[in-house]
């Protein structure tokens, strides 16, 4: 024993290495190889894949959130184009005494026997005469000659 320790010592002073106790790429081994080396501890993979979950989670969520509010978003388009094709309908069904110009606003009346008119004169416009049961809609006519549909009921 004691002679291995010399020839370990005689092996530090002459500079001579023991090519049994050296690596080939000393920074792929999963330890430090040198007393200043960095600590290299192994990691809890309980831990990690805890930590990735609540990340994955939390990262889901948030894109399903965006996904709900766009959701959201087409349905309302779809009601209101779903309104601007009824309106228009009845807007082509209806009693008109003129020719509606393009970019102009109209209002959409609803008589007491149930048909429908045209008109250019705004509901706070009739005055005692008022002619109607009810105001559907303002509308403007648009240069396809699809209408743009106000909610006024």
């Amino acid at each position: 024993m004691i002679l291995e320790d010399e020839k370990a010592i005689g092996q530090l002073f002459t500079g001579e290495i023991d090519p049994k106790k050296t690596v080939q790429n000393p920074g792929l081994i999963p330890f430090a190889h040198t007393v200043g080396g960095a600590v290299i501890r192994p990691e809890d993979a309980g831990k990690i894949k805890s930590k990735s979950l609540t990340s994955m989670r939390q990262q889901t969520d948030m894109q399903m959130a965006q996904l709900y509010k766009q959701m959201q978003l087409l349905a309302e388009q779809a009601n209101h184009i779903k309104k601007r094709v009824e309106i228009s309908e009845r807007i082509y069904q209806t009693e008109m005494k003129f020719e509606p110009l393009i970019s102009h606003s109209y209002f959409l009346y609803e008589r007491e026997d149930g048909t429908d008119f045209l008109s250019m004169i705004a509901p706070n416009e009739w005055g005692r005469s008022k002619k109607y049961a009810r105001c559907i809609s303002k509308v403007t006519l648009l240069a396809d000659h699809t209408w743009e549909v106000a909610d006024v009921d």
